[in-house]
């Protein structure tokens, strides 16, 4: 055997006794968690909640598998079985249904999945842990702004419209109407003229629009959500009544924080949600249940009250959400 032959034929056998049972192999760590995100919306609550379980799972070595339904209950439930044939350890989603996604939540959890909601969730006992914000204060919080101004500028009579998202989420939207309506119980002078959905904001300056043109009556407008304040104050805008309709609605934004600093006066106030919050609350508690540990069952996070007569506290908003998305 020549002397290359040699050499080739030691560094053959240094090779395969590398992969020879006993001999020395570099430990490896425990596997990597792997927790799907779900939003059904693409707007700036759920881009907030996203960026929240982004941030939460850098921090712990989670990979996180985002997805979007499109408010779609089909592609919930498709996605649902997809993560299930994945063998993801966690599924944390905003459930469209409190009765029509438990199945596939359901099967999810019998097949060893942590579920976890946010948001909204389902009926019975399948979530390890929800995350919610007070959504009953939501309303109230702004309901109780309206009224101060209803009292010291309308004379405490007021012609109020309303924008819900009945038919998208009805507990959530039930709770915080109810809760908007509640801080205005005690003026006899207010009515409810006008109830509709509307909860994107296209659709919202189209039901607003019609609202003032049906009721011309109508001096405020309440919204639910982003969308539907959005579409409040466009829909404001195009009718010429900006200085005889305000607008007072519910979450938080960019957008939301720039109509409140404009100088047409249209928007007065919103009380939002903590989607950064409760993005990063929500994968912490499914890491948490993953490795047996105790999670709280429910945990209820307060509003966030911003209004036009304290603008510096917008500005900083503003800018605390900047650092949260870059």
């Amino acid at each position: 055997m020549t002397r290359a032959y040699h050499v080739l034929f030691v560094l053959y056998i240094a090779l395969l006794t590398m992969g020879l049972p006993g001999c020395t192999k570099k430990e490896e760590g425990p596997p990597q968690r792997r927790i799907a995100g779900m939003v059904y919306q693409e707007d700036q609550f759920f881009r907030l909640v996203l960026f929240g379980m982004r941030h939460a799972a850098k921090q712990e070595g989670v990979e996180l598998l985002e997805a979007n339904s499109g408010s779609r209950p089909d592609r919930e439930i498709q996605l649902v079985n997809t993560y299930i044939a994945q063998k993801v350890d966690a599924i944390i989603i905003s459930p469209l249904s409190a009765r029509a996604s438990v199945s596939a939540l359901e099967r999810a959890r019998n097949h060893g999945i942590t579920v976890v909601t946010y948001n909204t969730t389902i009926e019975g006992t399948v979530p390890a842990s929800y995350i919610e914000s007070d959504q009953t204060d939501l309303g109230a919080s702004t309901g109780r702004v309206a009224r101060e101004y209803i009292e010291k500028q309308l004379g405490g009579k007021a012609n109020i419209a309303i924008l819900a998202f009945l038919s998208q989420a009805p507990e959530q939207s039930v709770q915080r109407t109810e809760g908007f309506k509640s801080a205005l119980k005690a003026l006899p002078g207010v009515r409810i003229v006008a109830e509709q959905d509307a909860w994107l904001a296209e659709q919202a300056v189209k039901k607003a629009g019609d609202i003032l043109t049906a009721h011309p009556e109508v001096n405020i407008i309440w919204a639910a959500n982003e969308g539907g304040t959005v579409g409040a104050v466009m829909a404001v805008k195009n009718a010429g009544k900006a200085g005889k309709v305000v607008v007072f609605g519910t979450d938080t934004g960019e957008q939301l924080a720039d109509l409140l600093l404009a100088d047409d006066g249209i928007l007065l106030a919103v009380t939002g949600q903590r989607p950064f919050e409760i993005g990063t609350l929500a994968l912490r508690a499914a890491l948490k249940a993953i490795k047996g540990e105790r999670v709280e069952s429910r945990t209820a996070l307060p509003g966030l009250l911003l209004t036009r007569a304290a603008p510096d506290s917008v500005q900083a908003f503003k800018k605390h959400l900047q650092t949260l998305i870059q």
